[in-house]
């Protein structure tokens, strides 16, 4: 053992606790993940636009993209900077390093008119960029129902009825 017990005189001395008192460290570190759960959401872009609604399936993220807004006055921001028209394209690439496989994607308010988002859109494209893609917020039901498809089936979530034209599993009719 690490200690000896000594008969004599023990009993009114104390020996040094040579244990970590790690309540500290545990109550500062709820603190942090606390700041950290609440600032996070607030780190997003920080212009205010209004996203419509959809039923879409998120895409990988593999890498940061560009963000391009259009508030509901029209406004551009590169990021969080407005920007004008026929400024984007020379900005996206300094950012992007000449890179036309960088992924950019355009948020553009819901109650924006559709030609004023396809002329942004436009522009980025005859900029030589070639994933530009529109942000939607997802419903409600998206976000609580992700449906579990194995792999090699053709989409349909599992517990749904398939289309009548399809053998069931993974069989496909014989052309010919």
């Amino acid at each position: 053992m690490a200690f000896s017990m000594n008969a004599r005189g023990s009993r009114g001395r104390y020996r040094p606790l040579a244990e970590i008192n790690v309540t500290p460290l545990v109550d500062v570190m709820l603190v942090l993940l606390i700041i950290f759960m609440v600032t996070a959401p607030l780190m997003t872009s920080g212009v205010s636009v209004d996203l419509p609604k959809t039923n879409a399936a998120p895409l990988n993220n593999d890498s940061e993209p560009l963000t391009v807004s259009i508030n509901a006055a029209g406004k551009i921001f590169l990021q969080d900077q407005e920007t004008d028209i026929g400024e984007i394209v020379p900005k996206l690439q300094a950012i992007a390093q000449n890179n036309p496989d960088r992924r950019i994607f355009v948020r553009g308010d819901k109650d924006l008119a559709y030609g004023r988002i396809m002329e942004v859109m436009g522009t980025i494209t005859q900029g030589g960029f070639n994933k530009v893609a529109l942000l939607a917020e997802q419903t409600a039901t998206q976000r609580t129902q992700t449906p579990n498809v194995p792999s090699g089936l053709s989409g349909q979530p599992t517990g749904q009825p398939r289309p009548a034209s399809r053998p069931p599993g993974n069989a496909r009719p014989k052309s010919g």
